[in-house]
């Protein structure tokens, strides 16, 4: 089951944080979150996964930035989020959608008990122009049925800025 907009309201401060919260951003049955100023690209023409991946820094300006075709951008939500007893979705909005923007490939489902921003992996039709600060995507929280385990992979929990893949760590443990 969805959690309701105003039910995510009520969880806020105790199995829902989302920090910075502001009501204009709570709709119906999400809350937008919006785009941090920072994008990570990465710097190799062939990236590997059982090695980690060369990455460069990119700025978003006051005037926007266009994003390419064909070409993978790490960002980040400026909100930092943390859930207990509900797990996690992000989806884009509709409004970027319709403009052809992506803002994950895979990576929409999170683990109930994650903590830290929710890095985007943003990819465009058509060259495009972007801003920080766009409410970019919005999150929604599915109830868990039965017992669980909480999140606590070591490789993204608790983030402070964009993740790169951390892939590679997997083939280290075998």
């Amino acid at each position: 089951m969805i959690l309701s907009g105003l039910e995510i309201k009520k969880h806020l401060g105790k199995e829902i944080i989302i920090e910075p919260y502001d009501d204009k951003y709570l709709n119906p049955n999400s809350y937008n979150l919006r785009l941090n100023n920072e994008l990570l690209v990465y710097d190799e023409d062939i990236l590997d996964m059982k090695k980690p991946n060369k990455t460069k820094k990119l700025i978003i300006p006051e005037e926007g930035l266009v994003l390419e075709p064909g070409k993978l951008y790490l960002g980040r939500t400026m909100e930092y989020t943390k859930t207990d007893k509900y797990v996690p979705m992000l989806e884009g909005r509709s409004s970027i959608g319709r403009l052809g923007l992506f803002i994950h490939v895979t990576a929409g489902f999170g683990d109930v008990g994650f903590s830290g921003y929710w890095t985007l992996e943003i990819h465009c039709i058509q060259p495009i122009r972007i801003y920080a600060g766009v409410e970019i995507c919005q999150i929604y929280y599915h109830s868990i049925e039965g017992e669980y385990e909480k999140y606590c992979s070591g490789k993204y929990q608790n983030n402070t800025g964009i993740q790169p893949s951390l892939l590679y760590k997997d083939f280290e443990k075998k």
